[in-house]
């Protein structure tokens, strides 16, 4: 019995882990999105060639100082014009808010 509750703990630390990292989000999934719904607008990645003057870059948003996790991810949550209402998922604006945060890294180094 003290075996099988041991298992049932390490089972739930497991798939605890995954949602965690999950939640936290999946840049490869944002990278998509971003693609999908950002791309007709905004520079998502610096292998896009054009986008809509005036209109920050990705890379921009990831630049700014006063710019931090819960400002972007209330601005997706409830846009403002011209910024369509995308009705993006908790999920999917922590993956676009990881994505844009790996933009930030990857410009670090």
């Amino acid at each position: 019995m003290r075996q099988l509750s041991h298992c049932a703990i390490a089972a739930a630390c497991v798939v605890l882990s995954a949602v965690a990292a999950r939640a936290a989000g999946d840049r490869e999934n944002g990278a998509a999105i971003a693609e999908r719904w950002c791309a007709s607008c905004h520079l998502i990645g610096p292998e896009q060639e054009s986008a809509v003057e005036g209109i920050p870059s990705f890379m921009a948003v990831a630049r700014a100082a006063d710019r931090d996790a819960d400002v972007l991810a209330g601005f997706l949550v409830d846009p403002h014009p011209p910024m369509p209402d995308l009705s993006l998922t908790r999920q999917e604006i922590q993956d676009v808010l990881a994505y844009i945060a790996s933009l930030r890294d990857a410009d670090a180094n």
